[in-house]
């Protein structure tokens, strides 16, 4: 196949849901949770759900790097844009995430604080180039498919010797958050989703390969399949799950082999240890505090970290009360579980991150799914 159009053919499509169909014993239940914000898209936009038998379930994961960004660290962003001599250079669908009593860097931005959407890491670069007189700041945020920019970034302003750039770092790691849905986390107050399997990030595993996940399969018995993000590779990723189930099988298997590989990009993966290293925990929303989830900068590059820079402390806050985030992004709840979903929450209103990116399970709901629940 060489075109996105060959990964969308309906008849394939059809046969690979008979199959799947056919193989999903109907004495079972199969729960199989797609952790990926692009999977979760994908199964919106294209109603894969409506093919799959009643008893082959889909349950959404954490989903994306905005959802699962805590409102203490956009509140620490907040704090560091009203700093009269910062610049803060951000990706745009970060801008709408709420902080703490509803705040966000779009409302601060709104107040004069010099906050400007960029597209690409080298944005903050040129920024800081060009404004000699700023304190620039890159809000730097992502799984493990955009850490290697940031660190390319550094080594570029390091290069350049870059007196007025700085990195406020909020890179996440996959892995870890899998393990603390298998159960790492303190659940007493969110419950535990049964899950039989995963489909594994796409984008994620272009980076790190698919040797991290191994452990799912050698500690806690559950398979994984690495998907891309085309109807026929979910569907084909849920026919390996369904099988490997079947099977008493849990191990690691590609589908996504066409960009995926076991080892991955050794190039970027040296990179970011060279840059990075691990925090001992990190705070994820829906997940709590994770250990070992969150990367930092070393200190050789410490003169590039803002957090050292500005001496930023953070604060954990709660999120809204009425917003039913935290158990969505655990695969808990549904979207059309939260009592605010569809009325004073929604896109243009967001109240929980789920809703903010495209990618959200709440947002790609309200796009694609939501209708579909009267039918």
């Amino acid at each position: 196949m060489k075109y996105a159009d060959e990964f969308r053919d309906k008849t394939i499509a059809q046969g690979l849901a008979r199959a799947i169909g056919a193989e999903a014993s109907p004495q079972r239940l199969y729960r199989f949770m797609e952790f990926c914000g692009g999977h979760t898209h994908a199964i919106s936009r294209y109603a894969l759900e409506d093919m799959l038998p009643v008893n082959v379930r889909m349950v959404h994961g954490p989903g994306c790097p905005v959802c699962v960004l805590p409102a203490s660290r956009i509140d620490m962003g907040i704090k560091l844009a009203d700093r009269p001599e910062v610049t803060l250079c951000v990706y745009g669908d970060l801008m709408r995430v709420p902080g703490a009593q509803g705040q966000s860097l779009l409302r601060a931005k709104t107040r004069g604080t010099d906050i400007r959407m960029i597209y690409s890491t080298l944005d903050a670069v040129r920024i800081a180039e060009q404004a000699k007189d700023r304190e620039v700041v890159f809000f730097a945020i992502g799984f493990e498919t955009t850490t290697p920019p940031t660190a390319v970034t550094l080594r570029l302003a390091e290069k350049k010797q870059l007196k007025n750039f700085s990195v406020f770092c909020n890179h996440v790691l996959t892995p870890s958050a899998i393990l603390s849905i298998l159960g790492g986390a303190d659940i007493r107050n969110i419950g535990r989703v049964e899950i039989d399997g995963f489909v594994g990030p796409g984008h994620v595993s272009t980076i790190i390969g698919t040797e991290p996940y191994d452990f799912v399969a050698e500690e806690f018995g559950k398979p994984v399949v690495i998907a891309g993000f085309e109807p026929l590779d979910m569907l084909q990723a849920i026919l390996m799950l369904v099988r490997q189930v079947n099977e008493g099988r849990y191990e690691v298997e590609n589908q996504y082999s066409r960009a995926v590989t076991r080892e991955g990009n050794s190039r970027a993966k040296k990179e970011v240890s060279d840059i990075f290293e691990l925090r001992d925990q990190f705070e994820w929303r829906g997940l709590g505090l994770v250990p070992y989830s969150g990367l930092k900068l070393k200190l050789a590059y410490a003169q590039f970290d803002a957090e050292v820079r500005f001496a930023m402390h953070e604060v954990r806050v709660a999120d809204n009360p009425g917003c039913e985030c935290g158990a969505i992004l655990r695969g808990v709840k549904k979207p059309v579980d939260c009592k605010l979903f569809g009325t004073i929450c929604r896109p243009e209103t967001p109240m929980g991150s789920c809703m903010v990116s495209a990618e959200g399970a709440c947002a790609a709901h309200w796009t694609y799914g939501r209708f579909r629940d009267h039918h």
